[in-house]
């Protein structure tokens, strides 16, 4: 009960040591704290438009933040989130392209699909080499990142266009928006994608909570070696963990292909930032489905609400930033906040004198 006290509480007070150091910092600089930060919820909350923002930013983080906690889960740290999500951005498009007079129920289920699937190719490798060589999952899926830019590169301007920059406009029929939610929220970019995030976020709490697959994956994570020996198969668990890990993934690039853009650009050697915010949000999530879905809208906001200080408080919104490292520096060191709610239980005190159990002896 008390691990899960403080599993509780390293991201709240994480999130509280960021925003008070993002004070700090505005306080340095001759910045209104007060101000930027109400400039932040505004530009978060205030405003229809600005709702359907956040939600929009926080849908592919709930996705790639998902498929990360599924890997740390089963004890491997895919840092290839942004690789594989930017395939299956790639493929979504590439199949919405491909099909643009087809009904709706058709390309949209096939494009999501697809998206998913590449992602989980993508990460497959790494698991395949993990399982059989021991490979450093880290390294390889660090490599493959930049494969994964350099390759989509190379189709869009080659394969998908004619030496452009962009590819063309998807269609209607390959949109994950919906006339209405851009009606309620004032013509933000809002998109159908939210209720599919959440709807997942769900199906892996449940997968990794409920089922045999989940506990398989938890045991492999804790020791691959034990798992082995109680008869499961630790290499095909290491693959699955890799290839559910990077469909999720995918799937966070999809939401970018069919639903913000609803085209794919040149990343110009830059893997999507949805990759790498998605770890933190996992982190921050306490590497829990549920709690990756609060903290995905949380990093919504902060990413979204930013955008709205530098005009209304004058704060740049470079400040967002150094808040989101904060917390994220304070989640990936919580032994730094656990030592000092540790030092909180004092021992217990009889009258004036503190009772020290030492050696087996009362002092």
């Amino acid at each position: 009960m008390e691990n899960k006290k403080v599993s509780f509480l390293v991201p709240i007070l994480s999130v509280v040591i960021g925003l008070l150091f993002g004070a700090l910092i505005m306080i340095i600089f001759k910045y209104n704290p007060l101000e930027g930060y109400t400039a932040l919820v505004k530009g978060a909350l205030g405003t229809p438009f600005y709702i359907g923002q956040t939600i929009r930013a926080a849908t592919p983080l709930i996705f790639t933040g998902l498929g990360f906690a599924v890997a740390y889960t089963a004890g491997f740290f895919n840092i290839g989130l942004s690789g594989q999500a930017l395939w299956g951005w790639m493929i979504s498009v590439w199949i919405g392209l491909l099909m643009p007079e087809a009904p709706k129920l058709i390309v949209l289920p096939l494009a999501i699909i697809g998206g998913a699937l590449a992602g989980a190719l993508w990460a497959a490798i790494a698991g395949v080499l993990k399982a059989f060589f021991n490979t450093s999952e880290v390294i390889v899926t660090i490599m493959l990142n930049y494969i994964s830019v350099y390759s989509v590169d190379y189709i869009i301007r080659n394969v998908l266009t004619d030496r452009a920059d962009r590819t063309p406009a998807l269609a209607e029929n390959a949109s994950l928006k919906a006339q209405w939610m851009t009606d309620l929220t004032q013509f933000s970019t809002i998109h159908t994608g939210i209720f599919l995030a959440l709807i997942f976020g769900i199906i892996v709490y449940i997968v990794m909570n409920k089922t045999t697959l989940g506990f398989e994956l938890k045991a492999v994570g804790l020791n691959k070696h034990a798992s082995n020996y109680a008869g499961m198969n630790a290499k095909r668990n290491i693959i699955m963990a890799m290839v559910l890990s990077g469909g999720l993934a995918g799937l966070g690039g999809v939401m970018n292909g069919l639903g913000e853009y609803g085209y794919i650009f040149l990343t110009n050697g830059v893997s999507p930032s949805i990759g790498f915010d998605g770890m933190a949000v996992a982190l921050l999530g306490a590497l829990n489905p549920l709690g990756t879905i609060f903290a995905a809208f949380l990093f919504g906001a902060l990413k979204t609400g930013g955008t709205s200080m530098p005009l209304q408080s004058g704060v740049p919104s470079e400040v967002v930033d150094i808040v989101i490292a904060s917390i994220i520096f304070f989640v990936g060191s919580s032994y730094v906040i656990t030592y000092f709610l540790d030092k909180r239980k004092k021992a217990p005190v009889v009258g004036n004198q503190t009772i020290v159990e030492q050696g087996g002896e009362n002092k």
